[in-house]
């Protein structure tokens, strides 16, 4: 089973993903791009990612934007496994 993240794990949040916030039992991040194509090919890579982490996101696009929320329904909140995928997604921007 994966274990929810505890409270001091919540809090150092802010310090480890400064671009993400927290709502509820989701992380989340919005991101703008130049245009569908860029925003297209930036969910193609996160869906890689997602799929070979076996950890798939909630996640919109209206055009050059894209929303993404990060939960673990089997922890029934967030946990390392969301972190992961947030510090992996942030790496392709950098």
């Amino acid at each position: 089973m994966v274990e929810k993240l505890g409270k001091d794990a919540r809090a150092a949040l802010q310090d480890k993903l400064p671009d993400w916030r927290l709502d509820g039992e989701h992380l989340k991040r919005d991101f703008t791009f130049a245009d569908f194509v860029e925003a297209f090919g930036f969910m193609a890579r996160v869906a890689l990612l997602a799929e070979r982490a076996d950890h798939h996101p909630e996640w919109s696009n209206v055009y050059n934007k894209v929303e993404i929320a990060l939960t673990t329904h089997d922890a029934k909140g967030l946990s390392a496994r969301d972190v992961k995928l947030a510090t992996e997604i942030d790496a392709l921007l950098a």
